[in-house]
């Protein structure tokens, strides 16, 4: 099931009509956010994961929607922003827009203003009901929020070598570059914006290794415990 465009979300976004029933409604609505290492297969999850959910949801609920690479688009939609603006969001990029928005609009925010303007559209989303946000400290930033579920994945590094090369048809040497440039990446954008340690199990309700589950086990695992959520 292909989540991977905004395009594809006019049910999840029509269901956000806040009528009374609506209101009611979404107050049982649960989300996941995943955290996960470079190449450990944590989109295959999430993919899995809204299909075992809509499974178990009943026929007129809100659809489950996977937000990964975009959810770019939906912070650049949320707050006017141009969409080309999407390469330099990346977690290990998002430094470089300040200069790239001077020079466009003559202004000078910084990369703070940005990651709170992501931090806006993650608590939304949330807020929401329905979805599953990987990356962009989403445990974190809905710490505090009520049926949440906080999920860290990942895997030994050379079966994440191994899914990137399949995955993304990259060449071995730049997967074996790859995904610890990547960790890398993602430990330092949590720290700089939000204090926190990405490898910290207590951000997270479970830490599932893919090297010991299938796919599709990670799913089912993370959907009974969605389903459990008080």
């Amino acid at each position: 099931m292909n989540k991977t465009s905004l395009e594809h979300y006019p049910s999840f976004i029509s269901s956000q009509v806040q009528s009374p029933e609506a209101l009611a409604e979404k107050a049982g609505r649960r989300a996941v956010t995943i955290s996960r290492q470079a190449g450990c297969g944590a989109l295959v999850v999430a993919q899995k994961l809204a299909d075992y959910l809509q499974a178990h949801a009943p026929a007129d609920a809100c659809p489950w929607t996977v937000f990964d690479r975009n959810l770019i688009d939906k912070v650049l939609e949320d707050h006017g922003l141009p969409p080309y603006l999407a390469k330099f969001l990346p977690e290990d990029r998002v430094s470089e827009l300040s200069d790239l928005i001077a020079d466009v609009f003559g202004v000078h925010p910084s990369s703070k203003t940005v990651v709170q303007k992501t931090v806006e559209t993650v608590r939304k989303l949330a807020q929401a009901g329905s979805v599953i946000l990987i990356g962009r400290g989403g445990a974190v930033v809905t710490g505090r929020m009520p049926r949440v579920l906080h999920v860290r994945i990942v895997a030994p590094l050379d079966q994440r070598i191994e899914h990137c090369i399949e995955a993304y048809q990259m060449k071995r040497a730049e997967a074996r570059k790859f995904c610890p440039t990547e960790d890398r990446a993602r430990r330092r954008y949590l720290k700089k914006y939000f204090g926190a340690e990405v490898n910290d199990p207590l951000l997270y309700h479970l830490v599932i290794n893919t090297g010991q589950v299938s796919y599709a086990e990670a799913a089912r695992i993370i959907g009974d415990a969605v389903l459990n959520l008080p």
